[in-house]
């Protein structure tokens, strides 16, 4: 269902991506935004379910400025070495090459975005700070707390997990008081990465439910933007 492409940014650096398309007319198009595993096999799938769901979608390789091609897995020792990428992230370059992939998406129709950890933070900060988008999706994020003085442009939905030891209820707390915009659920008996079956944290019934919420809430605002 889906191919390898290659975006510019506006600074001319030029990146990969995984580009799915629905078999028919798009509904209108999502930019999955990575984990720090970068676009491995789980974001792939991500982007063929919203696919399947009628949007194009886009997940931009936000590491290739720092190590191109850059994809891991789950295990305990790619996950210690996939920390590397979050001791000091460059927020500004991941939203240049994030616009990008709006760009891409531009004729498909309304723009939403949608991303995961550090993805989640990214989504939320494209919310802020980008243009051409209809909504956001931001999946445990672990910087939200720190940028929620920032007010989304876009309505913004967030999942957290109760157990996330990586993004503490009182983190959730601070969202919750600084951006009353937000929609925010917490998922009892859920952790960190529960969005992922590819992970041991994931948690079947919070990701179900949380993954239909989140294609309402794509649905909603993309119609109400196209009207």
């Amino acid at each position: 269902m889906g191919k390898n492409i290659t975006l510019t940014a506006a600074d001319g650096h030029k990146l990969g991506a995984y580009r799915a398309d629905p078999a028919g007319v798009a509904k209108g198009s999502v930019v999955v935004i990575q984990e720090i595993f970068g676009v491995n096999h789980h974001i792939r799938s991500v982007c063929d379910r919203v696919a399947a769901a009628g949007y194009a979608a886009v997940a931009p390789a936000l590491f290739d400025r720092i190590e191109p091609g850059f994809e891991s897995g789950y295990s305990p020792g790619e996950i210690s070495a996939a920390m590397r990428f979050v001791e000091n992230p460059d927020f500004e370059a991941f939203l240049r090459d994030t616009s990008a992939a709006i760009g891409e998406l531009k004729s498909a129709g309304p723009v939403s975005i949608m991303g995961f950890c550090l993805g989640g933070t990214v989504a939320f900060a494209a919310a802020c700070n980008l243009e051409g988008l209809s909504s956001a999706v931001c999946y445990y994020g672990g910087f939200i707390a720190k940028m929620a003085d920032q007010k989304p442009k876009v309505p913004t939905l967030m999942h957290f997990g109760a157990l996330d030891a990586h993004i503490p209820l009182s983190d959730v707390e601070i969202i919750r008081q600084k951006r009353p915009d937000c929609d925010i659920h917490v998922y009892q008996g859920a952790d960190h990465g529960f969005h992922c079956d590819e992970r041991g944290s994931y948690n079947k019934d919070a990701a179900t439910v949380a993954w239909h919420r989140s294609l309402d809430w794509i649905a909603r605002k993309a119609m109400k933007a196209a009207s």
